[in-house]
């Protein structure tokens, strides 16, 4: 079969975040970009995600006079970050906080409807630099009938999953409806904003979905090609410059030239199991067996970036995600590391970290501490007090949502042990139990305090934000001290690797020599992220991804 030639400025592979900034940003600078995506759907990790962006200092912010500036952002990714390397060298930070709030400007100048995630703080808030009100905003819960024909081919993200027309920062607050007013505040409004705009028969998309199908009706209307079920085979190289791709479309050969570049924003390699455990570090073998990422992401294309010189770091290091086994992901032990009442024990029933801290920093240090799996141990206080199913409580299925309800299953199946003692339980568990009963006494002395003298959980304004509100002294802490007592098997998941391609400040692919690869852009999970080995706010990949993809447009255009 003759392969079709087709000519663009730009060519863009990947429609998540960066691939769709990517876009906005070469459209509005005069160029004919195209984005190519393998999937039927758009959207990609972004679509599927949160949704929420984290940029320091950004329009929103300053719009409504919360303070922060260049200078905060500096620090904290100093104090969180660290030295700079390679993949977040000083210029790519310098970039990334320079050139994030405008591409946020960029959304919101092209008419994408972004609000800010007041109180979901930073990571390390209380680092230097760090801010407790929170440097992320998202889109607003918005209609996907504006898309006509398109409506369809977004990627179903995780409202859709929760059945609910629900923001990213509400999240939090729906398993504890029922511990403050504010909680059941947000609980009501949730689901007044989801019955209602299923009378008023909306679709109502939130989280990356609303990110996702704004900017995709902006670039519709813009006229620029969006092309689904097209796969990326190889990169073509001419003269040592990268002036296209290889792609298969709908199952015809087309070479996709880009006179300008070609940005690639394909993911990571999460769901290639040969990659993973080729690039795995020693302390963290792994093939993705427990990964809720992208099923797209495959990894060839950074492979293919890899086959043309590529430089890479960061390859063995994920957003890690500690989750209990799929049959639980609904209920409440999914939340139980962040809430009151429970805590993490290896598998030698000693704690080993602050539970309630990022989800990346918990998940390494699971690897780091025998503790693969872990063990999420609770009392019935912790019981009694959290949800069992995931919804809302409707009338309908208010019994199912209420605290408490723990369906008797859960235990039949082994899935969740139970004892009447600790060291009962220890032995269920096959952990030492005077190392199980030193550890929960000495921690419940300190929880009963509100304090966690050994790893600081609940310090911070995001522990406490994350926890039960109506939980006193410490919404992140209290004592397991109520039997029956409980444990169940964490599982250090993932939602994206981490690491890839090594580039500028530009968004350039830089080769073994420290180069840029003449033509060749990258951003996103399939490039060393410039937040390095850490993970410092709600949306922090997808800040990184879109801010690249907006700098690497930019940069094309004024090449």
């Amino acid at each position: 079969m003759a392969t079709r030639d087709e000519s663009f400025d730009f060519v863009i592979v990947g429609s998540g975040g960066g691939g769709l900034v990517a876009a906005l940003a070469a459209h509005e600078a005069g160029l004919k970009p195209v984005v190519i995506e393998k999937q039927p759907f758009l959207g990609g990790s972004t679509g599927m995600s949160g949704g929420i962006i984290w940029v320091p200092n950004n329009p929103l912010m300053r719009a409504e006079r919360v303070p922060d500036s260049f200078e905060d952002g500096m620090a904290y990714f100093e104090s969180v970050v660290g030295p700079p390397d390679q993949g977040s060298s000083q210029a790519r930070r310098e970039a990334f906080l320079n050139e994030g709030p405008e591409m946020i400007s960029l959304l919101q100048r092209k008419g994408v409807k972004l609000v800010r995630c007041e109180g979901y703080a930073d990571y390390y808030d209380n680092r230097k630099g760090g801010k407790a009100r929170g440097r992320s905003v998202e889109g607003v819960p918005w209609d996907g009938r504006q898309l006509g024909e398109w409506q369809s081919k977004i990627i179903p993200g995780m409202g859709k999953g929760m059945g609910m027309a629900v923001k990213t920062n509400e999240v939090r607050s729906l398993p504890t409806w029922s511990r403050s007013l504010r909680s059941l505040r947000t609980t009501v409004r949730v689901g007044s904003r989801t019955y209602l705009g299923k009378i008023r028969r909306k679709d109502l998309l939130t989280n990356g979905m609303s990110l996702v199908g704004q900017i995709t009706k902006i670039l519709v209307e813009a006229g620029v090609p969006l092309w689904v079920n097209t796969g990326v085979e190889d990169l073509v190289v001419e003269n040592g410059r990268v002036v296209g791709v290889r792609a298969v479309r709908n199952g015809e050969p087309v070479l996709v030239r880009g006179n300008r570049g070609v940005l690639l924003a394909a993911g990571g390699f999460e769901r290639n199991p040969e990659m993973r455990k080729k690039y795995s570090a020693d302390t963290q073998p792994n093939d993705g067996q427990w990964t809720m990422a992208n099923p797209g992401n495959t990894g060839e294309v950074l492979a293919a970036a890899i086959a043309v010189g590529a430089k890479t770091d960061y390859m063995d290091d994920a957003v890690w995600l500690p989750n209990p086994r799929m049959e639980l992901a609904g209920s409440a032990v999914a939340l139980g590391r962040q809430y009151p009442h429970a805590l993490f024990v290896n598998k030698h029933g000693k704690r080993f970290v602050n539970e309630s801290n990022s989800y990346l920093e918990v998940g390494k240090a699971m690897y780091a501490n025998d503790a693969v799996p872990a063990w999420l141990i609770f009392d019935d206080t912790f019981r009694k007090r959290y949800p069992w199913a995931r919804g809302l409580p409707t009338l309908r299925k208010l019994a199912s949502v209420l605290p408490g309800r723990m369906p008797e299953e859960l235990v039949t199946s082994g899935w969740l042990k139970r004892a009447n003692t600790l060291q009962e339980l220890a032995k269920q568990i096959e952990v030492d139990p005077e190392a199980l009963l030193a550890t929960i006494g000495r921690f419940n002395v300190h929880a009963a305090q509100g304090e966690d003298p050994d790893f600081g959980r609940g310090e911070s304004a995001y522990n406490k934000v994350l926890g039960d509100p109506g939980n006193k002294p410490n919404p992140a802490l209290g004592p397991v001290d109520t039997a029956p007592f409980y444990a169940t098997q964490i599982y250090p998941g993932d939602v994206g690797t981490i690491g890839g391609v090594i580039t500028d400040e530009h968004g350039r692919a830089l080769d073994e020599a420290d180069a840029p690869i003449p033509g060749l852009y990258v951003t996103g999970n399939m490039a060393a992220t410039v937040m390095g080995r850490t993970y410092p706010g709600a949306g922090a990949s997808i800040s990184n991804t879109m801010t690249f993809g907006y700098i690497a447009a930019r940069h094309a255009a004024d090449a």
